[in-house]
């Protein structure tokens, strides 16, 4: 038996070769073989891969086909790392591949990354959880060609007036505006981010009466993802309340307020 190593699954962030975790370097260091959807994955993220590895683009393979050159790599000794855009837990297709691993016995380590949501939020330089505004942010895509469960409609998470970040849905820009407009109201702020943290990112900035307008003139249709939410109009001087984190009046188990 050669197997001995196991099957890395690598969230390699959205896109700025920086933006990817140390331990995730590390793995595309030490890989035989890595495996990437050319499609989504950065080449510069592939710079971290050693030279003579083996760089399989999987953009052109259906399931069965990416699988099995992964057991096959596996069975040979080689180690394995599978390299999905952002983060592994959303939107990956990760968990389809890991169960036929696991059915055949071959160990799986999974080490997580940076996700467009978090990567947009800092381009934005923005916090999507504000006082008094909104502490709850919600990841979600629209139903398109794949659907999306009836509860979690675009439409039925908007009545939670959360901060709502929506994935694989630009080309459907139109459809999401409808859906959320009589919950947040045409002036609630916008923001589309277009490959965020590639050398070609583009932040777009508007509310739902525009941003549809907008998108549609920039010509953007696919690796983005739409922030609704209140809490950016914080840019706009209406923040209203500050954290009580460290307010110098609230005490914790750190600090003793001060009660002047």
């Amino acid at each position: 038996m050669t197997e001995k190593y196991p099957v890395i699954f690598l969230g390699a962030g959205p896109g700025d070769p920086e933006l990817i975790t140390v331990k995730g370097q590390r793995a595309l260091a030490a890989a035989d073989a890595v495996l990437y959807a050319g499609s989504l994955v950065s080449d510069a993220v592939l710079g971290w891969a050693r030279p003579g590895a083996e760089l399989i683009d999987t953009a052109p393979l259906d399931l069965g086909q990416i699988v099995a050159k992964i057991i096959e790599a596996h069975k040979a000794g080689k180690r394995v790392v599978r390299v999905h855009s952002g983060d592994t837990s959303l939107f990956s297709a990760m968990q389809e591949q890991l169960e036929i691993l696991e059915q055949e016995d071959i160990p799986c380590q999974v080490i997580p990354g940076v996700t467009a949501a978090a990567a947009a939020a800092a381009a934005l330089a923005q916090e999507l959880t504000l006082p008094e505004v909104t502490q709850t942010v919600i990841l979600t895509r629209a139903a398109g060609r794949t659907p999306v469960p009836e509860a979690e409609a675009l439409s039925e998470l908007a009545r939670h007036g959360a901060t709502l970040v929506i994935y694989l849905s630009t080309k459907l820009i139109e459809k999401v505006v409808a859906e959320l407009t009589p919950a947040y109201g045409p002036e609630a702020p916008v923001a589309v981010a277009y490959r965020v943290s590639w050398p070609d990112q583009r932040l777009i900035r508007g509310n739902l009466a525009d941003i549809a307008a907008k998108v549609k003139d920039a010509g953007i249709e696919r690796q983005a993802l739409i922030m609704v939410s209140p809490a950016l109009s914080a840019r706009e001087g209406r923040l209203q309340a500050q954290s009580k984190l460290y307010d110098r009046t609230f005490s914790h188990g750190y600090r003793a307020g001060s009660k002047d």
